[in-house]
């Protein structure tokens, strides 16, 4: 079996795999015939889009499956900036000091899994919308900008979230 082939293989399993994951979840029950019927759904529904759901570029595990010590630790530094982010924004209703501004940046992150966590860990943040995510480049609505300069706007609102990615996926 050449590396295609087994590559075509792997996403296939990844993406059954995962929507049975999710099978699981939503239906919270484990009869026989939901568990037959979730994974024969997992499987049809993962032969039709196995192609959509794990890009043929990224021909690596590493880009896909996280690592799970960094994840976790993620976890607890997202909360943390959601808590702080929510301080800020309550401090601006309350004063009415907002800058708002469109910002433009660029991201180190190569994989696609990893920009979008960054794109939704930006949009989820309070005060920051992401509006666009093409490639490396990111269009964000940021509430409290304080410079006009890209590069340091875009240091300002990924700041430490787009390190602490890179070391879930790199």
């Amino acid at each position: 079996m050449n590396v295609e082939r087994r590559w075509h293989v792997v996403r296939f399993l990844l993406t059954s795999f995962f929507l049975y994951l999710v099978w699981l979840v939503f239906t919270a029950s484990l009869e026989p015939y939901s568990l037959i019927f979730g994974a024969i759904g997992s499987v049809g529904i993962g032969a039709l889009t196995h192609t959509v759901f794990i890009a043929e570029h990224q021909a690596n595990l590493r880009y896909i499956v996280p690592n799970p010590l960094h994840l976790v630790l993620y976890l607890f530094i997202i909360i943390a900036f959601l808590y702080q982010s929510s301080v800020m924004m309550l401090r601006a209703v309350f004063t009415g000091e907002v800058s708002p501004r469109i910002v433009h940046f660029r991201t180190r992150l190569r994989s696609d899994v990893a920009r979008m966590i960054l794109a939704n860990s930006i949009t989820i943040t309070p005060g920051t919308i992401t509006l666009d995510l093409n490639d490396d480049h990111l269009t964000v609505h940021w509430l409290f900008c304080d410079t006009n300069h890209a590069k340091a706007a875009g240091e300002r609102v990924k700041g430490r979230m787009e390190r602490f990615i890179g070391n879930i996926w790199p």
